[in-house]
């Protein structure tokens, strides 16, 4: 049986690349919503609609486990997925946690999509963990449109980019905590503008731990002959020009790794 990477867009693929490096003799199906990419500015109720959508074409696959590499669809919709479907889903939520734990005297600055950075869920967490009132955070809506367009580190995303943190001191921050799948590709950008004391943290290591621990416990974990099969929003990617887009995003994925 395969596992399910699901994400709204092309942002998965960094899930997808960790846990294929984790579990390298499983077998992945990868789905990017592209007819519906970005939740991150559309309404709850529209965004519950597309995810049980996808989840419906997913178990149609007879997969073993659904990783939802996307904290969007994570912070709206998985509790209701978890009702419905007696399989493991692991979601994701900004690891501003694993931030606080890291250093618990400095700042940290979250960036998400704003359904992200206004959501229930995410007000939650940070009344959790952070109990001297250190985490802030940003939506960066804009870096989910350059990761569609494969427009990784233009003077365009700089600019953006360099607007959006100007209002920060970050000579006071210790960390960004990258809150969407998609924001790993502008690692490289990000570092451009970032003090070098300020460094990474994603959820990405944690989600496949996760997946690999739920897997082991129901004793799934296998050794199969490593495959992907690429779906768009349920219509499966398999002409030259559409897995050559996918294979751009993987090497700009290698370089984010390699820094």
């Amino acid at each position: 049986m395969k596992i399910a990477v699901f994400d709204s867009g092309i942002g998965g693929l960094s899930v997808l690349y960790e846990a294929r490096r984790a579990l390298p003799q499983e077998q992945f199906i990868f789905f990017a919503d592209e007819d519906h990419v970005p939740y991150g500015t559309q309404t709850p109720e529209a965004v519950q609609q597309h995810v049980a959508e996808a989840f419906d074409f997913l178990v149609q696959q007879d997969v073993k486990a659904i990783v939802v590499a996307c904290n969007t669809a994570t912070s709206v919709a998985v509790p209701a997925m978890r009702e419905r479907y007696d399989l493991p889903i692991i979601g994701m939520e900004p690891a501003a946690k694993l931030a606080l734990d890291e250093d618990g005297t400095h700042r940290v600055l979250v960036v998400a999509t704003p359904i992200t950075v206004h959501g229930k869920k995410m007000q939650l967490l940070i009344d959790k963990v952070d109990k001297d009132h250190l985490v802030d955070r940003l939506a960066l809506p804009k870096l989910v449109e350059f990761a569609e367009r494969q427009e990784f580190d233009s003077p365009a995303v700089r600019d953006y980019l360099a607007g959006e943190l100007a209002p920060y001191d970050l000579t006071q921050y210790s960390a960004l905590v990258l809150g969407c799948t998609h924001f790993n590709y502008f690692k490289p950008a990000f570092r451009h503008l970032l003090p070098e004391t300020m460094h990474f943290v994603d959820g990405n290591a944690g989600t496949v731990r996760e997946l690999r621990r739920q897997l082991a416990v129901r004793g799934q974990l296998e050794q199969l002959v490593p495959d992907v099969a690429y779906y768009y929003s349920g219509r499966r990617v398999s002409d030259a020009t559409g897995l050559a887009r996918i294979e751009h995003y993987l090497r700009q994925l290698a370089q984010v790794y390699s820094l």
